[in-house]
């Protein structure tokens, strides 16, 4: 493995929250390939580039108020193609003053593409949510 090419994936991970938590469209579009599958509990697989990013603005409308913070993930290359882990925080207050604390974990692929890595896939689970602790909590994200 590429202790570059690790670098920068773990790059490409900080970019993505970087844009989350500036609302940056255009930094946050610009981290995903053309044909990226997304998947968020709470919404069917989305596939390629246009249709993530118009489901990102929509979802970023209903949020006054977001932060993601990603804390550690372990990152297996192999060539032109790997595949992630990354657990996170997000911090989010919706329009309607209901605010939420996400604990989640994010499974990703990445492809490299002219020398630049992007997702290519990104699965996100929620470990826990403040929402609903009366929940079980389940750390098994295989």
């Amino acid at each position: 493995m590429s202790t570059e090419d690790e670098f920068l994936i773990h790059k490409l991970v900080a970019r993505y929250a970087d844009a989350v938590n500036r609302r940056d469209e255009k930094a946050w579009a610009a981290t995903w390939a053309e044909k990226a599958v997304w998947q968020l509990p709470t919404q069917p697989e989305t596939r390629g580039r246009e249709s993530i990013v118009d489901l990102w603005v929509g979802a970023m409308k209903t949020l006054p108020f977001v932060v993601q913070l990603v804390h550690h993930g372990v990152v297996h290359v192999n060539g032109d193609l790997a595949t992630g882990t990354w657990y996170l925080n997000e911090h989010m207050k919706f329009r309607e003053g209901a605010g939420v604390l996400n604990i989640g974990c994010y499974k990703d692929r990445y492809t490299k593409a002219s020398g630049e890595w992007l997702f290519a896939e990104r699965r996100y689970t929620i470990l826990y949510n403040d929402a609903d602790a009366s929940e079980e909590i389940n750390l098994d994200t295989r």
